[in-house]
């Protein structure tokens, strides 16, 4: 008899988890394909202005710092020396931002039984992340063809540093989807915290030329490790031996399993408010 049990409850096991996973991809498509035509679709450009940003960014720092030093930290390329540092860079902010909004961007979705928080996080994720990955294949790829960087893309190292970014935006942004839902006014709290990273995450220097103590402090910022990790996948010769993916790992799965936490706890009362 209980063989026979087992026989019976496996396929019905079975077929509940089918019936759970395939509703549940065929929302997350819909909120991808939802984002792509609200995030992009209206606004003049659309993805134009997702690979403009970081390149207005490296133009000028390029114009700005070539009047004032001969040679780039690394390399010999200036333009190509910011990318490896704004890229990835701009691509972190913008991720975690928009994951961060998920349950507002799709709050009128959530009343829906189907539709869970995780559903718009993963959505958002999915949609960023590879909007992202298509403007810095573009931007590198561009620039490699234009001006002779006279570097050796690494691309498993770049493929590292493009996933430290990209679960580094999960973590971060989960945690502050929950922080901005219940208290709106984190959302200001953190705009001003995020300020002094285009100066502290190594984009128009090297880690090793700051001095100490100030590059024992920088050491814990985690895009400090995402660009000397980007860099290491251009320049060969750069060792960027600071680098800890794991570092940078164990604070993006530590923010998301709160994150997820808090959110599986008060998401019903973020959607109630």
């Amino acid at each position: 008899m209980s063989q026979f049990a087992d026989h019976e409850t496996a396929p019905r096991l079975q077929s509940a988890t089918a019936r759970y996973a395939f509703p549940s991809l065929r929302t997350i498509t819909a909120l991808v394909l939802r984002e792509m035509a609200t995030t992009y679709g209206r606004s003049p450009g659309g993805y134009i202005w997702t690979i403009l940003e970081p390149v207005a960014g490296i133009a000028l720092l390029t114009l700005a710092f070539s009047f004032t030093f001969i040679d780039p930290p690394v390399g010999s390329n200036f333009a190509m020396f910011y990318a490896t540092g704004m890229v990835p860079f701009v691509a972190y902010l913008d991720m975690s931002a928009k994951i961060a909004s998920s349950i507002q961007f799709s709050r009128p979705l959530l009343t829906y039984p189907r539709v869970t928080f995780a559903d718009a996080l993963i959505g958002r994720f999915i949609t960023n992340g590879l909007t992202q990955l298509l403007a810095a294949y573009i931007i590198f790829a561009g620039m490699l063809l234009v001006f002779d960087t006279r570097t050796s893309p690494d691309i498993p190292q770049i493929a590292l540093a493009m996933l430290m970014m990209a679960m580094l935006a999960l973590g971060i942004g989960t945690m502050n989807c929950f922080l901005m839902s219940i208290y709106p006014i984190w959302q200001k709290v953190w705009a001003i915290l995020n300020r002094p990273l285009f100066i502290i995450s190594c984009i128009f220097f090297v880690f090793e030329g700051v001095p100490e103590p100030m590059r024992s402090l920088l050491w814990y910022n985690p895009l400090v490790h995402i660009v000397g990790q980007m860099r290491h996948g251009f320049y060969p010769s750069y060792d960027a031996v600071y680098v800890s993916p794991f570092y940078v790992f164990s604070i993006s799965f530590l923010s998301l399993a709160m994150g997820l936490l808090f959110l599986r706890r008060y998401h019903r009362d973020i959607l109630n408010e």
